[in-house]
């Protein structure tokens, strides 16, 4: 195996814990459509269930890159592989909504250190000229996650039938959550063929360890380069006072923090894991029916690996800044699209199409028959009154197939737009311009305060979602999605630096002022 090849090689497996985390994202969208109506869940423990791995990896990415700094980024990557494996047991195996909110947080611990220490380890063993493709990996292996995870959940689905002994609503959910174990396997095992990060050995002293690593990785002559500058670099490092959190803060960091973090924000306040996590739900708003609710999800994580493959494609030749703002821009219009094609639905249920319902006490609605509803929340609210939460959770999807008129083209159009533009832009971008930005000295620590606050994001995002679409309709709550991307659009024009080419090394230069 050629250096490249081998550089491609150990990228690609420390970026499988991104492929998990895509898998989980993915697959609770299925999930809750069972285990919802199975354990009586409101709409807050919905919420609950489903951000609960955000909501742990917030934590797991304030510490994991500290961490990581002591005892390294392979071991630590080895232990979250661990709890992978764990939380897909655990979750398959949940008899109660408490117990699988726990597996969940277990889950989430490793979601969190794997997307901070990926990034990390990648652009430590990568050159200039190929770290963006690189670190990208983690988002390809991301939305390889989500296509695994809609398309299985789409077979699932498709099995799960009345004639099915095997496959059942009251355990379908299971297996769709437990299939998590065997990729989470294969993650920790191949593990334990990747090298130390060479820049971490040298931070700990071991230069001839080190030297082997980037010597294997990059070649003789060009390893040697790589070498001279990380030597450098170390030595002026060691100059210095040991590091504390508050050194983040201080006014030389003060610009590479603020992009950061307006970076960090943007990526999971525009509704990008509201969307993933909840994509069968919003499909099945649509009126188009839950199976059609689900090969969507396949449709949609296609998209999402295609460009994808478009930003590692791009992001070394144009650059970063061009693709997030072209990306953030996109977004916007399509969330903004997404809002008008909803704000122009109604709502009917006539006779016939309540006599066709294959749910209990369908029959209760007949005197709602042909009654007009200008917006989604009148419409559940009053079925919800009648049916009750659980009939209504497990029927929801034949229920707005038979009342929806709605342009669900437009939507579809909207919500591909938007899973597009955020592919190939805010999805990888982010980290790969957080795995530049900071000197080595506060990598670990810089990337886990900002991906804290984007997973804290994200974990909100995610918990109120359900109350949003219950309460403020889909319209609205896509519109306030979309003027948010507008404006950190805006925002961006004017902060956002270029690093396309440049060494880590001279990064810090750049960037940092003395």
């Amino acid at each position: 195996m050629n250096n490249k090849a081998y550089t491609i090689f150990i990228s690609f497996i420390v970026a499988l814990g991104g492929f998990l985390f895509g898998f989980d994202a993915g697959i609770i969208s299925g999930v809750m459509s069972f285990a919802g109506p199975e354990f009586d869940l409101s709409e807050i423990q919905s919420g609950w269930v489903v951000s609960a791995p955000s909501f742990a990896a917030m934590f797991a990415m304030l510490f994991s890159g500290r961490l990581s700094d002591v005892i390294g980024r392979k071991k630590t990557l080895i232990f979250v592989a661990f709890l992978y494996a764990i939380s897909a047991v655990l979750s398959a195996m949940a008899s109660s909504y408490e117990m699988l909110y726990v597996a969940r947080i277990i889950g989430g611990i490793a979601f969190g250190a794997a997307l901070v220490l990926a990034p990390i380890y990648i652009a430590e063993i990568s050159t200039a000229e190929n770290r963006g493709k690189l670190v990208s990996l983690q988002q390809l292996n991301i939305v390889f996650g989500f296509f695994a995870a809609f398309l299985s959940n789409y077979f699932f689905n498709k099995y799960n039938t009345s004639e099915s002994t095997f496959l059942t609503d009251e355990n379908v959910w299971r297996w769709m959550l437990g299939v998590e174990f065997i990729p989470a396997v294969g993650y920790f095992i191949f593990l334990f063929f990747i090298p130390k990060s060479p820049r971490w050995l040298y931070l700990k002293g071991n230069f001839e360890e080190a030297k082997i690593v980037l010597n294997k990785i990059h070649g003789t002559e060009r390893g040697e380069e790589e070498i001279a500058a990380i030597e450098k670099n170390i030595h002026a490092e060691k100059n210095k006072e040991a590091l504390k959190i508050k050194d983040i803060l201080k006014s030389s960091l003060r610009f590479i923090l603020v992009v950061g973090l307006i970076v960090g924000v943007l990526q999971q306040i525009t509704g990008i894991n509201a969307v993933y996590f909840y994509a069968t739900s919003i499909f099945k708003q649509t009126g188009i029916g839950t199976d059609a609710a689900f090969s969507s999800g396949v449709l949609l994580s296609s998209i999402s690996v295609i460009f994808t493959f478009v930003a590692i494609y791009l992001i070394d030749r144009t650059g970063r800044r061009p693709l997030l703002l072209f990306g953030t821009a996109g977004i916007a219009v399509s969330l903004l699209l997404c809002a008008y094609g909803f704000n122009q639905a109604t709502y009917q249920l006539s006779a016939e199409k309540i006599n066709q319902l294959e749910c209990p006490d369908s029959q209760k609605l007949l005197p709602f028959a042909d009654k007009v509803y200008n917006n989604d929340i009148d419409f559940k609210n009053d079925v919800k009154a009648i049916l009750g939460n659980k009939i209504y959770s497990k029927n929801d999807g034949a229920i707005l197939e038979a009342a929806t008129m709605i342009n669900a083209t437009l939507i579809l159009i909207g919500i591909l737009g938007f899973i597009a533009c955020f592919a190939f832009s805010l999805g990888p971008v982010m980290w790969v311009l957080l795995s530049e930005l900071y000197p080595l000295k506060y990598r670990g620590l810089a990337i886990g305060i900002i991906a804290f606050i984007n997973s804290f994001i994200s974990s909100l995002v995610q918990l109120v979602f359900p109350w949003e679409l219950s309460n403020l309709g889909n319209a609205l709550t896509f519109f306030i999605f979309g003027i948010i991307a507008l404006v950190g659009f805006f925002v961006l024009v004017k902060i956002l630096p270029e690093t396309k080419g440049k060494s880590l090394e001279e990064l810090e230069l750049e960037l940092v002022k003395s």
